[in-house]
């Protein structure tokens, strides 16, 4: 029974021990900075990470971080200096400076983020309202940001707050005014579109024009050549010709009358001639009757014969 009791005491003995000692140590870590209070009045800061000592039961102590902290406002709209809104949701990148002045103005983090918040909107609709909407979307974005930024930072260490950075996520227009812009864009793209075909379609026209303009000069010149070259053909087929029948006129005589022997005999055609037709001598008989017939009767250049087909 003794025993138990001596355990009991013991483990109470320890127990008082670590929770003293919890009341006199206190472990500050590098991710952090700590406010001790003595009823609820400031006593001192610790900002270095460590092992500290403070009073038990009679000091409290209040965290707060050392690492950068974000504010993300809700969207708004801000009104542009050309009368155009605009809907913007900032970022607000900040650090507790001055935890004593911090905990005394907006005592933790919530209250911190309401004041940024407050601050951000008010200069930011100053900034935007200053400024046209493109100005606002485009290149000086950047720099009209800074200007924000600059006079928040300002502002905020009235607070303990040292503000690092505010920047815009995203930068739009209102949902009910989206639909109007975007009408109006496809249809400035329309019209660039009609007028990149109407010059495409002028300039295929012109090509069109020159290439049916070269095509008849060629063609033109190409028939030019053809009848030329035909009527010299037909100019030296014809010396050819007389020159044959000047140097053997019997024998030109019956080449002619081969080709026309050729044209007709064999074919569903009807002839009708009179009987001394010179177109028969060859027919008629052997050579010599052929030759004695070819004396008496006229060239087959100059038949009189009438021809009918059926």
């Amino acid at each position: 029974m003794r025993a138990k009791i001596f355990l009991l005491g013991g483990a109470a003995m320890v127990l008082g021990a670590f929770a003293l000692a919890k009341q006199i140590f206190l472990i500050v870590d590098e991710r952090e900075q700590v406010v001790i209070t003595q009823f609820g009045e400031y006593i001192r800061t610790i900002r270095q990470p460590g092992l500290a000592v403070k009073k038990p039961f009679l000091h409290g102590a209040i965290r707060f971080e050392r690492r950068i902290l974000a504010s993300d406002a809700p969207q708004a709209e801000y009104l542009s200096q050309d009368k155009k809104r605009l809907v913007a949701d900032p970022v607000t990148r900040w650090r507790i400076a001055d935890p004593l002045i911090f905990f005394k103005t907006v005592r933790d983090e919530s209250g911190a983020r309401a004041r940024l918040d407050d601050l951000v909107f008010s200069e930011l609709r100053r900034e935007v309202a200053s400024h046209a909407f493109a100005t606002v979307i485009g290149e000086k974005r950047e720099a009209i940001m800074d200007a924000v930024a600059g006079r928040v930072r300002e502002k905020a260490r009235e607070f303990g707050i040292e503000v690092v950075d505010v920047r815009i996520k995203r930068a739009d227009l209102p949902k009910e005014v989206q639909q109007s812009v975007f009408a109006r864009m496809q249809a400035e793209r329309e019209r660039e579109a009609k007028r990149y075909r109407s010059e495409g379609e002028e300039e295929a026209n012109k090509l069109r024009a020159q290439t049916d303009k070269e095509r008849t000069i060629v063609l033109a010149e190409a028939e030019q050549t053809a009848q030329m070259l035909r009527g010299e053909g037909d100019a030296t087929a014809t010396r050819i010709y007389a020159g044959a029948y000047g140097k053997d006129p019997e024998f030109y005589s019956f080449v002619r009358s081969l080709q026309s022997y050729e044209l007709f005999l064999g074919k569903r055609s009807t002839l009708l001639l009179s009987a001394d037709s010179p177109l028969f001598r060859y027919l008629a008989g052997p050579r010599s009757e052929a030759g004695a017939l070819a004396s008496e009767k006229p060239p087959l250049s100059s038949p009189r014969a009438e021809t009918a087909s059926k």
